[in-house]
């Protein structure tokens, strides 16, 4: 993997849109980079996605993990006001100093700076490459945008002071058109990207080369189950899919180990959740357990994940928890110490807080209310 850059200072799109938010205080503040991520108050991040002025709001996280409002901070740039469809619209650079955030309806990235706090400065803005960008990667100081609208991703370099810098010739076009791609992530070791392609059942491999060029034209490979969406890697080499298709109850979590030439194949495929919509999936840090989001059935889906990458649901019904009252879940996080999962939920535009048991077990320890009217991304520093 590249050493790190060193600096001072996501079926169900119409679930995941928002307008805009004002009852959290504003702080548009100047917070230079800085602080250890493991000593600096924890912070949650989600945006407003809204047409007038997309936005990031921060959230502190109490030892307890409940949330209180930090902070409104400006992208500069303009949401969709509608679903995007996605995941990863809202990340952190490795090491966690950079906050990077989709403006789906100006076409840009934006860059924040993070503070020891927790809280933003705008670094820059930058067109990002091509129609309604959806999704960001990130290692070290190469990052690459998954423009939806377009069917292509574009690469760029990061500099010291924040700046997005294109890399000539860097535009890569995805299998085709009108993938419907959800989210473009770095393999563990940062040789290749890997994008989620909803409308062909594939997903899309990039290998890089040493100046963080991609491939000319990507490999695809097939998923065993129907409308790849988010994803997420367990035991490094392990890679997690969650497929939001099949039906009724029918959508599935499959898991893949990640080959020399950087190709995923099969370990446990299209593993049912017994639930509806699962569109997101997330980790714990030890790489034992993981969680999708079922949008459709108000649920969580909690699995054990062995070394091997097989996948066994923790309930045989496939419901660790549910938010039922809180609207339908759609991106997730967990904390860094792996002891609390935050859900956003749309329709009833709130963020659930779960505390996560030693057996994976779900705990309801409480819930964010008044969010935008639907909230778009999840982050946690």
């Amino acid at each position: 993997m590249r050493s790190f850059l060193k600096t001072t200072g996501p079926v169900l799109a119409a679930l995941a849109a928002l307008v805009s938010f004002s009852s959290a205080p504003r702080a548009e503040g100047l917070f230079p980079p800085g602080g250890l991520p493991g000593k600096s108050p924890s912070t949650v991040y989600t945006m407003t996605n809204a047409v007038n002025g997309n936005a990031i709001l921060a959230y502190r996280q109490a030892e307890n993990g409940t949330l209180t409002p930090l902070g409104t901070f400006a992208t500069g740039g303009l949401g969709s006001g509608g679903g995007l469809g996605n995941a990863g619209g809202v990340v952190l650079s490795p090491d966690q100093h950079w906050l990077f955030a989709v403006n789906a309806g100006s076409n840009e990235i934006s860059v924040f700076a993070i503070g020891e706090e927790g809280g933003l400065r705008l670094a820059s803005k930058v067109a990002s490459g091509g129609g309604l960008p959806v999704s960001v990667a990130v290692d070290d100081d190469l990052v690459y945008v998954l423009n939806a609208g377009s069917d292509l991703i574009a690469g760029f370099r990061l500099t010291a002071d924040g700046r997005l810098e294109a890399i000539p010739g860097s535009l890569r076009s995805l299998g085709a058109t009108g993938t419907n791609p959800a989210e473009i992530a770095f393999n563990p070791d940062g040789q290749s990207l890997i994008i989620t392609e909803k409308a062909t059942n594939k997903l899309a491999v990039f290998a890089l080369n040493r100046d963080g060029l991609a491939d000319n034209t990507p490999r695809l490979v097939a998923t065993p189950g129907s409308t790849p969406f988010g994803f997420s890697f367990s035991h490094r080499k392990t890679l997690l899919v969650s497929e939001a298709g099949g039906g009724t109850n029918g959508s599935s979590l499959s898991s893949y180990h990640i080959l020399r030439d950087g190709l995923p194949k099969v370990v446990d495929g299209a593993v049912r959740t017994l639930q509806s919509a699962a569109c997101w999936v997330v980790v714990t840090p030890d790489g034992r357990f993981a969680y999708t989001s079922n949008a459709a059935s108000q649920s969580i889906s909690g699995f054990r994940v062995s070394p091997s990458g097989d996948l066994t649901l923790l309930n045989p019904n496939g419901v660790s928890a549910t938010s039922s009252g809180n609207g339908n879940p759609i991106d997730s996080v967990i904390s860094r110490d792996g002891r609390f999962l935050y859900v956003l939920n749309a329709g009833r535009d709130t963020i659930s807080v779960f505390g996560i048991g030693h057996d994976g077990d779900l705990s309801t320890v409480g819930t964010v209310q008044n969010l935008p009217t639907s909230a778009n991304g999840l982050a946690f520093r």
